[in-house]
């Protein structure tokens, strides 16, 4: 399919249907549903792929669904959304805030499954008409702030036949109409750190007959992120930072446990895979001067996703096709976890930054992971161009084993 016609078609398809798009995206901004809790969330998307003719299928835990549209000949191509929300309320004086208190979409899946969705119907309009080169899987994965969803996906069976894998994400930094790019590490590696100290307590006014529990803990939050960056290369990224810290109950008694929790990221795939023992070394000798117990739970949580460069090409011609030259920008590397890493592991792919704040507007920018985060819903027909036409570029590229000449603009 020649850019020209793939543009027009897509803007026939979105005159018709971009309306009907905004408002299934309002109506789960306005019930958003956590973790591995998303039923209404699943039998919403469910609900618009049966009635395009599609088989989807529910994953084994309850939430999220598989779609395969296409007969299966040919090369598979994956698209991911994320359909979870965060446990944080909506601030937002909009007609579609959240109505589940203490839960909100701060961080555009909604507005990402939306996107999957619209491309998938679209996609699936092809293949009626025996236009599809291939197959495209719909991945509607649950869970990815948790994380966890990923490797559900991935266990029941999401990734088996797929030749690559593509997904996007909002980016409040970027104006609508701009797509972010960037080859090799894209996002980084996120654990979780809780350390638990314990010792036998007693009165402030003698530390010396007891251990200073308190003081190990200041000590272990200030020594231990410190010590890190002496031990691991400084281009691996690596940053520790305590986010809870807790001890005590009384001015004038030392305790007897404490924690201490946060979030070790990291750029560099083999520091990731090194940082639990380096982290266990240097917290025993920390602690070792002060005569206390400390117990290290260190929760793995996602490596970095690490785009491949093929995929990316990819991804730019089919920007270029249906956005434009102009709409690619270049985006830095971000310490944000991101499961889809994990698809990564295994399956060629790419991950893109959607631009989506309001172009030449002075409305401040609304950040992720904050309650009055919202976006331009005029994002949701740029991805869904852009999605559509990586499906159909990758397709291409599969089956001619390179990159696509046809992809670029006319």
């Amino acid at each position: 399919m020649q850019g020209r016609d793939l543009r027009e078609q897509l803007a026939v398809f979105l005159a018709h249907r971009e309306r009907e798009f905004v408002e299934f995206r309002r109506d789960l901004h306005r019930h958003p549903e956590l973790a591995f809790a998303e039923h209404r969330t699943t039998q919403r998307i469910e609900e618009r792929l049966i009635d395009a003719g599609l088989k989807p299928l529910r994953l084994p835990q309850g939430t999220g669904l598989i779609c395969d549209i296409g007969t299966g000949e040919g090369p598979t191509v994956a698209l991911r959304a994320d359909i979870d929300a965060l446990p944080l309320n909506d601030e937002k004086d909009v007609p579609y805030r959240s109505t589940v208190p203490g839960v909100a979409h701060a961080c555009g899946h909604d507005v990402h499954t939306t996107i999957v969705l619209a491309a998938g119907l679209f996609l699936a309009q092809q293949e009626r008409a025996g236009a599809l080169p291939g197959r495209v899987r719909l991945l509607f994965q649950p869970a990815e702030e948790l994380p966890g969803g990923a490797r559900e996906v991935i266990n029941a069976g999401g990734l088996e036949g797929v030749d690559r894998i593509f997904a996007l994400h909002c980016d409040p930094r970027l104006p609508v109409g701009q797509v972010g790019l960037r080859s090799g590490p894209i996002t980084a590696a996120c654990d979780q750190v809780l350390v638990r100290l314990s010792g036998p307590g007693g009165h402030t006014a003698r530390p010396h007959l007891t251990a200073d529990l308190v003081y190990a803990l200041s000590k272990i939050v200030t020594e231990l992120p410190a010590a890190l960056s002496r031990r691991v290369d400084p281009r691996a990224g690596l940053s520790l930072v305590w986010g809870r810290i807790s001890a005590g109950s009384a001015p004038n008694a030392i305790p007897d446990d404490g924690v201490v929790e946060g979030t070790l990221r990291c750029l560099d795939d083999e520091a990731w895979h090194a940082a639990p023992d380096v982290v266990k070394e240097l917290l025993d000798s920390v602690v070792a001067a002060y005569g206390v117990q400390a117990e290290l739970d260190y929760r793995r949580g996602v490596p970095p996703t690490i785009n491949e460069p093929n995929s990316v090409e990819i991804f730019r011609a089919a920007c270029v096709q249906v956005l434009g030259e102009q709409a690619v920008a270049a985006t830095p590397q971000s310490l944000g976890g991101e499961d889809f890493a994990w698809y990564l592991e295994t399956t060629p792919g790419a991950y893109a930054r959607l631009g989506t704040h309001w172009g030449n507007s002075d409305r401040p920018m609304l950040d992720l992971h904050r309650g009055t985060f919202d976006v331009d819903e005029t994002a949701i027909g740029v991805g869904t161009r852009f999605m559509v036409a990586t499906a159909l570029a990758a397709l291409r590229a599969e089956q001619r084993g390179g990159l696509d000449d046809t992809a670029e603009a006319d």
